[in-house]
């Protein structure tokens, strides 16, 4: 730990210096440029003793995330402008080896920093700083309600037009605004369909977290054809030390319970069958799994009693269980139904047109709809926010799911 705080303090160094070239040649004031030094120093010093102050057996808190969304505000903008100049040093040195090797004496070897450069900088670091401020002030809590028509040939024709509401990664731990929640559960509820599925996570770590938004979340309307639910990474309490082995049962214990006092039926590798005019479709609910987090979740176990001509639904949080288990397996699962990645809270989205968001350099299936072979997996964005206590160009969402018998039209 005590390492990597000396590396990051050694980075944070030198992304620094490079900053305040760029800012002392805008600021010509001495006491301008005290002042920037002053107040740099001082969110150095709070950071670093922040993160010190971390500790394993409470996990991430308010202090945590604001130390965290604190960071990235402060020094992503600036490590835009590092890199800047440093491309403008790598020029410089480039241009002064030349000059020296081609016997230029008159020629000073290392040219001054161009202003012009800074400026522009300054003007590229502007764009995350102010999308930083956006996401912690606004965008955490901007919901979007993204809509979503499959289509299935085999789907069974009472489930023609069947409506399903998917939300996920609650993080309740991480709430800081009851009028933005109810506004999100007035929205949940307007959606008006026929069944509401929720993919797991809903603490950071502790069960104590959601205290506070059981009503909230009670708010939620009975749905037609039900409420359910299954366990996602973070309910298992496995990112905090425990003062014994029978705390964090017990903690566990309570994650399960909250899932039922929200009035949700909690699925734990088992299936049910939805059941409407005369035809059925199975609901299969899975335990974590993931390729890099806890392999909790049982896929034959929960469909033991499942034949592959049945219409399958299947709700697994983590979208990498559709991709090394669930697309191939000979059972046809139709639609799988995840979260997990937030989309990292950060990136760029026009609908219909572009996404991209570094989660995609970890997950081939990050946010929104995926098919191989007639089998499609939905990843949702995430209802909540985690660590970074803000969302830029990745928004909360709210997913409704349309199925509709047949196939789509080009």
């Amino acid at each position: 730990m005590i390492i990597r705080i000396l590396l990051l303090f050694i980075l944070l160094f030198v992304v620094e210096l490079y900053a305040f070239q760029a800012v002392k040649i805008l600021l010509k004031a001495k006491w301008m440029l005290i002042s920037y030094q002053i107040i740099s120093a001082l969110l150095i010093v709070f950071i670093l003793y922040s993160l010190l102050q971390f500790d394993r057996s409470v996990g991430q808190t308010k202090q945590t995330m604001f130390t965290m969304g604190l960071l990235l505000v402060v020094y992503i903008p600036k490590i835009v402008l590092t890199l800047v100049l440093l491309g403008e040093d790598i020029f410089r040195i480039g241009a002064g080896s030349i000059n020296y090797f081609a016997h230029y004496e008159n020629i000073d070897f290392l040219a001054s920093r161009r202003k012009f450069v800074s400026q522009i900088g300054l003007g590229l670091a502007a764009v995350p700083f102010l999308s930083l401020i956006y996401g912690v002030t606004i965008g955490k809590y901007n919901y979007k309600v993204i809509k979503q028509r499959i289509f299935y040939p085999d789907l069974p024709d009472a489930f023609d037009g069947f409506t399903i509401t998917q939300i996920s990664d609650v993080h309740s731990g991480s709430f800081d605004n009851p009028e933005k929640i109810n506004y999100a559960i007035d929205l949940v509820n307007q959606q008006n369909s026929d069944m509401i599925l929720f993919t797991g996570d809903i603490v950071n770590t502790d069960a104590k977290e959601m205290l506070p938004w059981i009503t909230t979340f009670n708010k939620i309307k009975k749905h037609e054809y039900g409420k359910f639910s299954v366990l996602g990474n973070h309910d298992y309490g496995e990112y905090v030390s425990w003062p014994t082995e029978q705390d964090k049962a017990d903690n566990f214990q309570a994650i399960k319970d909250l899932y039922g006092k929200i009035d949700f039926k909690l699925m734990l590798n088992e299936h049910t069958f939805i059941e409407k005019g005369g035809d059925r479709i199975a609901l299969i609910g899975v335990e974590n799994w993931g390729h890099n987090f806890k392999k909790a979740g049982d896929i034959n176990k929960a469909s033991a009693h499942v034949k592959k001509e049945d219409f399958k639904i299947l709700m697994s949080h983590d979208p990498s269980h559709w991709d090394y288990e669930i697309q191939h397996h000979d059972k046809n699962f139709h639609l799988t139904l995840s979260g997990h990645t937030h989309g990292m809270q950060f990136g760029i989205e026009i609908p219909g047109y572009f996404k991209w968001s570094l989660a995609q350099y970890v997950y081939t299936q990050w946010a929104g709809l995926y098919e191989n072979m007639g089998r499609y997996v939905y990843v949702n964005r995430g209802f909540g926010f985690h660590a970074y206590p803000g969302r830029v160009g990745i928004m909360p969402e709210i997913t409704v799911i349309q199925l509709k018998k047949g196939k789509k039209v080009a």
